[in-house]
C-alpha cells in the first residue's frame, strides 16, 4: 500500500502495513515507510 511519509517528504510503499478500525468506525491502515521506517498512517473510506 501506498502512503505519504512525512520524513520522506512523498509517497513511498507502507512496510508491514495493517488495518484498523478508529474509534469513529473508519478503516485506516497503519506500518512504515520502507525507506526511513518513519511510521506512516493513511485513513481509507468507510
Amino acid at each position: 500500500m501506498e502512503a505519504y511519509c512525512v520524513k520522506c517528504k512523498s509517497k513511498r510503499d507502507m512496510k508491514d502495513a495493517k488495518e484498523v478500525t478508529m474509534k469513529n468506525g473508519r478503516r485506516a491502515a497503519t506500518g512504515a515507510c520502507s525507506v526511513c521506517g518513519t511510521k506512516m498512517f493513511k485513513i481509507s473510506g468507510k
